[in-house]
């Protein structure tokens, strides 16, 4: 056989195969070394669920430390606050994307062993939330921040 056309032989097969889909593009529709979509951009569609963490009080000077574990569905909001052995269950919970509103309604036990029923309205902006609480006894504001 000719040398040459031996050489044009390969050439014609590697240019071919060059062109040719992947059988993993044929099969997944994607070209290997593509990603599937990336864990951080999947976060950025769900800008609340996880940890959040930061303090609540009546005044600058009288802040309490708090964690609040959130769930957003893209439609149902639901958490906790301070999971754990005290944790308190959110009775109710709605956000706004559009907005970045946020309700949410907990009932907790005061170290009298009384019911104290929570209002807290916020914002959230990125990783922040911030708003205000009212209680039957008092009131004040938050600042979180997602972890």
């Amino acid at each position: 056989m000719n040398r040459s056309f031996l050489f044009l032989s390969v050439l014609l097969i590697f240019a071919v195969a060059s062109c040719a889909p992947a059988a993993e593009e044929a099969e997944t529709g994607a070209a290997v070394g593509d990603a599937p979509m990336a864990d951080d951009q999947a976060a950025s569609d769900d800008p609340l669920t996880g940890a959040w963490s930061g303090s609540w009080g009546p005044s600058a000077e009288h802040r309490n430390d708090v964690t609040l574990e959130l769930t957003w569905d893209g439609s149902a909001l639901s958490g906790t606050v301070n999971p754990g052995e005290e944790a308190i269950a959110l009775d109710t919970a709605t956000f706004d994307p559009a907005t970045g509103d946020i309700t949410m309604e907990a009932n907790a036990t005061n170290f009298r062993g009384e019911e104290v029923h929570y209002m807290i309205e916020g914002q959230v902006a990125g990783s922040t939330m911030t708003g205000a609480w009212t209680h039957a006894g008092g009131e004040g504001d938050f600042t979180l921040t997602k972890q």
